[in-house]
């Protein structure tokens, strides 16, 4: 009797796993190929560890994601860091050969030994420069800061996009549409860049712009499914 191996693809989010918001697309376009193991930087951690110690600093590179409660943090990229590397570190000896990182933030520098490690930042923004070509590129990121620091992520590839915020993590319709207002008629694609975004939140921003709207979390699945 033939046994049938089934593979393994790490998942790391920076907030808490298990994430019951975005696992399902992962796991959607993976069936049948891999078993999804969740980590999480946070893991155990509450609210008021986090914000009193994980909390950015004037100047910092800032980043937000969703706790198993529903709720969501902003944390120092330079704070979590260390503890996004030993999550890293963990599952590649745990033996899984392939990990995601389910961030689209950038973060130089991480390593692993012998595991591949799938960082969105280095697939995303090629990846949409091929598909928006010269047309006018938007981008709807969960927070306010993200506008300075995640524009360096995208020049590099010839795009100049338009922010527009609106957060993932604490839904408001009046938030979506405003920046389905702010960028509709300033471009001819919008990504939603950072991966608690869902696929109620690009219909939404599809409906209301008319526009072809990119989720991270899903092409990201749909990539990664094929390097299984």
């Amino acid at each position: 009797m033939e046994v049938l191996i089934v593979k393994k693809l790490g998942m790391i989010t920076i907030g808490q796993a298990p994430r019951t918001d975005i696992a399902p697309i992962i796991e959607r376009y993976i069936a049948g190929r891999a078993e999804l193991v969740q980590v999480g930087v946070l893991d155990g951690m509450t609210k008021e560890y986090i914000e009193r110690t994980l909390f950015p600093e004037k100047g910092d590179y800032v980043l937000t994601s969703r706790l198993v409660t529903g709720e969501s943090v902003v944390m120092s990229r330079e704070k979590i860091k260390p503890i996004l590397q030993e999550k890293i570190t963990f599952l590649e000896q745990e033996g899984i050969e392939q990990i995601l990182l389910l961030c689209t933030g950038v973060f130089p520098g991480l390593t692993t030994t012998t595991s591949y490690l799938i960082e969105p930042d280095h697939i995303i923004p090629p990846t949409v420069k091929a598909l928006v070509g010269k047309r006018r590129f938007g981008v709807i990121v969960p927070l306010e800061e993200q506008k300075e620091t995640l524009y360096p992520k995208f020049s590099p590839f010839g795009l100049e996009p338009f922010f527009a915020v609106a957060s993932p993590y604490n839904p408001n319709a009046a938030d979506y549409a405003a920046a389905a207002v702010e960028l509709g008629e300033k471009v001819d694609m919008i990504l939603l860049d950072c991966m608690g975004y869902t696929e109620e939140a690009r219909e939404l921003i599809a409906r209301q712009t008319g526009l072809p709207v990119i989720l991270s979390n899903a092409i990201m699945a749909k990539l990664v499914s094929e390097m299984i």
